[in-house]
């Protein structure tokens, strides 16, 4: 607009003016939309109650466990179908085109006439006798003229229009109970698809927190360090300044550039692994990887009491965390169920097994194919079977005994998995103690340790220390601020994960819990110092050894 404006202004012509409005116009049509372009820069505020509805609604997980609590309910549903009555109908028309029995049933056969006009010899006992025997003598020769298959004609062999309805009705009385363990086998499969529902929703709402809590934590780690940047930059500005008016050494010059100049290929590294924590999140949350999150959740344990609800009320648990009230234990339980229903089924075939059925049905043969028109003709049927297995071949027995074999396994696997239930639980009650151990014993050491960074930073300030100790508690500050952080996260899933044990599989939230390799955060040592505080410090190695992960 401004360019249109000029060229108006500067009456160059009509010309320069045309050109002008020519550009005015193309910027306009190739501009996006003012709601794209805000929607392009907006940051989207997410909590983690807003990550966890977002998982709930584009978890490929949860999807495919809820298509099997819908196969479940209609594999159910078929097993409980035998014990009712089954009731099926069907309706059927045969047009026959050509019939070996067509020859009986053909109008152009030459005793027809003859076999017509005999009809039915009725005696009249009014008429002479003369007259009698004539008319018993016509009747006999004309019975032995006529066709001796013109009665088949009137047969349902070979006729061209053919309907047939039929209902039947099959009940199974008598099964050794094969139809009752069936039904329980697809009830223990439909309780079994419930708590796998249940399991993946457990495992989705860790693996969302610890992804949420990984970014928080990489995003604070790149703000430690860029803090650590900055105060190196401070400190550098301060030697240099000291070196320009003759009160520092070369030495401490050579030392802060070091300093500072070891610090910015870290800052680069926690900003890519931020990146990458986003990155993560965004793919769990099935959100566009370009698409610009703030998280609001802190580190700070404010929010664990609402999430721990939020997910408890997704899930549908309570807070039974025995042996009994894990879905893993509780899921081979089921299979023990199974497989004592699979040995009754094993044991019936061996027995007899007793059903009866009933078959109704109207046949008509309409002479022009409508069914309106037929005569139709009554067929019904009632009749009973039993089956009795009398020699397999050792067929049967094989099953019973590989059904016992099966029953056994899963016996003795419910005994194993009770033991190792009892020792996961244990084991998250210990990693919940150790990070709430963890993150009291760091309530006061970011405290501390700025106090002292403000301190030395004064020291140095006023030339009483040296860079050396004001590096030492820049190190101490930045462990703190990382110990601090670390505890939170652990501090956080432990106590989600103790919220939502009865849920979870045996050892399937062990990776969320532990430490992931993006929270470790390296520090350079400063130039010059003394073995006692030289090399690389990784806190998150040393807060995954305070929490006992």
């Amino acid at each position: 607009m401004r360019d249109w404006m000029n060229a108006r202004k500067s009456g160059g012509g009509a010309g320069r003016f045309l050109t002008g409005t020519i550009a005015v116009f193309a910027a306009l049509l190739t501009a996006p939309p003012v709601q794209a372009q805000q929607a392009a820069g907006a940051t989207r505020t997410l909590t983690l109650a807003d990550a966890l509805r977002l998982a709930e609604q584009s978890s490929e997980q949860v999807a495919i466990a809820g298509a099997g609590v819908l196969r479940s309910r209609g594999q159910l549903r078929q097993a409980r179908s035998e014990f009712f009555p089954q009731v099926m109908g069907s309706l059927s028309y045969t047009r026959t085109l050509a019939s070996e029995f067509s020859g009986f049933n053909s109008s152009s056969d030459t005793t027809t006439t003859s076999t017509e006009s005999c009809g039915s010899f009725t005696p009249n006992p009014a008429l002479p006798l003369q007259e009698r025997v004539d008319s018993l003598e016509a009747a006999v020769r004309c019975k032995s003229e006529e066709n001796p298959f013109s009665a088949f004609r009137n047969l349902p062999f070979g006729r061209e229009h053919a309907w047939n309805m039929n209902v039947s009705v099959s009940q199974t009385v008598f099964s050794a109970g094969r139809v009752r363990a069936q039904a329980d086998i697809a009830g223990s499969g439909r309780r079994v698809a419930d708590m796998s529902l249940a399991s993946s929703r457990a495992q989705l709402v860790l693996d969302v927190a610890g992804a949420y809590y990984d970014a928080a934590l990489a995003d604070q780690l790149y703000r430690v360090a860029q803090a650590t940047m900055d105060q190196a930059e401070t400190t550098l500005r301060q030697v240099r300044l000291g070196r320009d008016v003759g009160n520092q050494p070369e030495f401490e010059l050579l030392r802060a550039q070091v300093t500072r100049d070891t610090q910015e290929p870290l800052v680069i590294q926690r900003r890519s692994d931020r990146d990458l924590a986003f990155m993560r999140l965004r793919q769990l949350l099935d959100l566009p990887q370009d698409a610009s999150i703030e998280l609001t959740s802190r580190l700070d344990g404010s929010e664990m009491a609402a999430v721990v609800s939020l997910a408890t009320d997704m899930i549908g648990t309570d807070a039974d965390t025995s042996v009994d009230a894990r879905v893993a234990v509780r899921q081979v339980e089921e299979s023990v169920r199974i497989q004592e229903a699979q040995r009754t089924i094993a044991r019936a075939s061996r027995l007899p097994s007793l059903s009866v059925n009933m078959q109704y049905g109207r046949v008509g043969y309409p002479t022009a194919g409508n069914p309106f028109d037929a005569d139709f003709r009554t067929n019904w049927t009632l009749g009973a079977s039993v089956q009795l297995p009398i020699f397999t071949g050792g067929r049967l027995r094989g099953g019973s005994m590989i059904a016992q074999a099966d029953l056994d396994e899963a016996r003795a696997r419910l005994e194993m998995t009770r033991e190792l239930a009892a020792l996961d639980t244990r084991d998250a009650a210990e990693r919940l103690m150790a990070a709430q151990a963890a993150w009291n014993a760091s309530s006061g050491t970011v405290e501390q340790a700025d106090r002292a960074y403000s301190i030395a930073q004064v020291r140095f300030t006023e030339g009483i220390s040296t860079q050396l100790e004001l590096n030492d508690s820049r190190i101490m500050l930045q462990q703190a601020q990382i110990n601090r952080a670390q505890a939170a996260r652990n501090l956080q899933l432990a106590r989600l994960r103790v919220a939502m044990l009865p849920y979870l599989p045996i050892g399937g939230a062990t990776a969320a819990s532990g430490n992931g390799a993006s929270t470790q955060m390296q520090f350079a040592p400063p130039a010059g110092q003394p073995n006692q505080g030289s090399g690389t410090t990784r806190a998150a190695g040393s807060s995954a050894a305070a929490n006992g992960n």
